[in-house]
C-alpha cells in the first residue's frame, strides 16, 4: 500500500522531552500500534520490503498468495497466513537477531515514508498519558523491534513494547507467539503488566479481549463496517474516534484535546 500523505508529526512528538517518573498508583494504559499510532500495517510493509529484495522471493510469494492471502483475511487462520509470508521474507535468517538487524535497516532507509504514517493526534494522546506519569505500553501484532525502531528513529520514544515473538522455522523465521487477540492479554501479563487496564486504544476487532478488559476502552480508526459491532459489544458511550486515518471510521477529531 502506498504512503498516504498526512500532516507532519507534531513538534511535541519530536521533542525528545523527558517524561516524569511513573506515579506510585500509575494507571496502566495500553496502545495498539497499527492503525492506532501508525496509519497502516507496519508488519506488512516490512515483510513486503523483505520479499521484494529478490525476484525469487517475489515469485514464491505470488505462488502461495492464492492460499495464504485469504487465510490472512480470516481471524481464525490469520496466524498461519501471515507466517507463510514471513517465511518467504526471512528465508536464510536463522535467529531473531537477524530480523532485528533487517528491521533497523528498513526503518533507517524509509524514515520519510514512515514519518508520514505516524498519526500526530495519536502521538499527542500518548504523550499526554506519559506527561501524567501513567504506565504506558504498546501491544502489537508486529515484531516488537519494529515498533521500537519506528518510535525511536522517527518519534524519539522509548517505552515498553510487547509484540509477536519469532524464532527459527524451516530455514527461515516464523511466529513463535503471535501477540494477537486473547494472546495479547496473556503476553501483557507475562511481561509484568499485571495491573488492571485503565484505558486501551485500538482499531481492531481482534483486540476485543483487550478493549473489554479495560475500564475505559477507546476505539480509534476502526474499519467503517466494524463501527456498529463495537457499539454493540462495548459499554454505552465508548468513544469511537478517527485520529486522522484516511478511509477509516469513527468520529473525526481535530486534536488530542
Amino acid at each position: 500500500m502506498s504512503a498516504t500523505p498526512a500532516p507532519p508529526v507534531s513538534s511535541a512528538s519530536l521533542s525528545g522531552a523527558r517524561f516524569p517518573a511513573l506515579r506510585a498508583d500509575a494507571p496502566l494504559i495500553v496502545f495498539d500500534f497499527d492503525h492506532t499510532l501508525y496509519d497502516g500495517d507496519s508488519g506488512s510493509h516490512l515483510f513486503a520490503w523483505l520479499i521484494k529484495r529478490s525476484w525469487w522471493r517475489m515469485a514464491l510469494a505470488l505462488l502461495i498468495a492464492p492460499v495464504a492471502g485469504p487465510m490472512v483475511a480470516w481471524l481464525k487462520t490469520r496466524r498461519v497466513g501471515i507466517s507463510a509470508f514471513v517465511w518467504v521474507g526471512t528465508v536464510g535468517m536463522h535467529r531473531a537477531g537477524n530480523l532485528d538487524a533487517a528491521i533497523d535497516r528498513y526503518v533507517a532507509t524509509h524514515k520519510e515514508q514512515i514519518r508520514v504514517r505516524l498519526l500526530p493526534i495519536a502521538l499527542d494522546v500518548l504523550h499526554h498519558h506519559r506527561e501524567q506519569g501513567d504506565q504506558v505500553v504498546i501491544a502489537t501484532g508486529a515484531p516488537p523491534e519494529l515498533a521500537r525502531a519506528i518510535l525511536a528513529f522517527v518519534a524519539h520514544e522509548d517505552m515498553p513494547v510487547v509484540g509477536t515473538l519469532v524464532g527459527p522455522r524451516l530455514g527461515a523465521l516464523g511466529a513463535r507467539r503471535h501477540c494477537h487477540s486473547r494472546m495479547k492479554m496473556t503476553m501483557l501479563r507475562e511481561a509484568g503488566f499485571t495491573a488492571p487496564v485503565e484505558m486501551a486504544y485500538s482499531d481492531s476487532s481482534a483486540d476485543l479481549p483487550l478493549l473489554q478488559a479495560a475500564r475505559h476502552p477507546v476505539v480509534v480508526n476502526p474499519k467503517p463496517r466494524r463501527v456498529e459491532m463495537f457499539r454493540r459489544v462495548l459499554p454505552p458511550g465508548t468513544p469511537i474516534l478517527n485520529w486522522g486515518c484516511p478511509g477509516r471510521g469513527g468520529d473525526e477529531v481535530a486534536s488530542a484535546q
